[in-house]
């Protein structure tokens, strides 16, 4: 086999690897793919044959790229609105069983990705490449260009942020989460705000993302009443409310007479909704076959 053709089945292998970590640092599905891509071309172009282990390699390599981007990013100006939701990662609602929460346990919901989105640069890349993927601080040091010991001082600040998220997500296993998501638009659709807010944690939040194209419909709204005051749109005729998996947790695709209209998910704690987030960005709706989930 030619070593270029060995090289490219070896990249192929560790790929899904790549993309996976590719996500967890940019939340972006597209910006992730680039990264990907970025890397073979950085590996098809170096001299690999004193590399003892490629997965590795190819993953501090994704890390730097990871945090170019993400240092890019930083430098260009906030959304005016100040509410950006990560990519959702949708698929089909399985059946309820063991499978299903060993999938919970292995998915980063959104909430969490919402923390990493504002943790520094940095910070974000020594977390997830150590706390997720289980590289060492003198491996990470390279990618950061810091020193160990302030790289180790990066990935604990980053745990600290990140436990917030553990503590709007903590709750409820497969079942109950879809008992309460399931509840929210059975009292939604009529119009029953005491039910509404019976579900929902007197904190909740909801954060709706428009995009560049629906910035009005961009906020961040606090409090059950509040919430529950929002969800009066599904009462509206020719919505149809479709059950699926958001990064591994019951979430729902809504259309209006066929029409994508938002991708949401939920955070639980206690048996109670304590975050709502709601894509309604056309053009990052446009990439989700929602006739797909539909079958």
């Amino acid at each position: 086999m030619h070593e270029h053709d060995r090289l490219a089945q070896q990249f192929e292998h560790f790929r899904p690897h790549l993309k996976t970590v590719a996500y967890r640092m940019l939340s972006s599905h597209a910006e992730a793919e680039d990264a990907v891509q970025e890397t073979w071309i950085r590996l098809s172009r170096s001299r690999t044959g004193e590399v003892e282990n490629l997965a590795a390699w190819l993953t501090t390599v994704i890390g730097r790229i990871c945090l170019n981007a993400l240092r890019s990013r930083a430098a260009r100006p906030e959304d005016p609105v100040g509410v950006h939701l990560p990519d959702p990662v949708v698929g089909h609602e399985p059946s309820h069983g063991p499978e299903d929460e060993a999938l919970l346990s292995d998915s980063v919901s959104l909430a969490l990705l919402i923390v990493l989105d504002a943790l520094t640069p940095a910070e974000r890349v020594a977390f997830v490449l150590h706390d997720m993927f289980h590289l060492t601080f003198d491996e990470i040091a390279t990618v950061v260009g810091r020193t160990t010991v302030a790289t180790r001082q990066l990935a604990s600040r980053a745990r600290r942020r990140v436990q917030g998220a553990h503590e709007v997500d903590s709750g409820g296993d497969f079942a109950t989460r879809r008992m309460l998501v399931d509840a929210f638009f059975a009292a939604a659709r009529n119009g029953d705000l005491d039910r509404l807010v019976a579900v929902l944690d007197p904190d909740v939040e909801l954060r709706a993302d428009g995009g560049p194209v629906l910035s009005s419909a961009s906020a961040k709204i606090h409090g059950a009443r509040l919430v529950s005051e929002r969800a009066a749109l599904f009462r509206q005729p020719g919505v149809t409310v479709t059950a699926v998996l958001v990064n591994g947790t019951p979430g729902v695709l809504v259309d209006r007479e066929g029409v994508p209209v938002s991708v949401m998910g939920f955070a639980v704690r206690q048996d109670r909704i304590t975050q709502i987030q709601i894509l309604l960005d056309p053009e990052r709706l446009a990439a989700i076959d929602f006739e797909a989930f539909k079958a």
